[in-house]
């Protein structure tokens, strides 16, 4: 696999969106920044990528629609801890 500079804004942008959605899968309001479901959505793309290229069903012509949905259930699960993590602190938002 190359490095280039559009496989890495390819990347970011594949990242936001499956931040966005995990987000929207989530039950709930989330008081969480949007730059960190953002983060969260690049994370979970990696992730999701390297486990689907591992397992073997990342060699798909097209759209891999399995590795997407991979990537956002990745996303929703650490959108839903971070979420949960910020709730049981005892963060107060007024």
């Amino acid at each position: 696999m190359e490095l280039t500079v559009w496989g890495i804004i390819t990347a970011l942008i594949v990242g936001l969106i499956v931040g966005a959605l995990g987000r929207l899968v989530v039950p709930g309001r989330q008081n969480m920044p949007i730059w960190l479901h953002m983060l969260i959505g690049v994370g979970a793309a990696l992730l999701g990528t390297v486990i689907a290229r591992a397992s073997g069903f990342a060699d798909t012509a097209g759209i891999d629609w399995r590795e997407l949905l991979l990537q956002v259930l990745l996303a929703a699960v650490a959108v839903a801890l971070v979420a949960g993590a910020g709730r049981r602190r005892g963060v107060t938002h007024r």
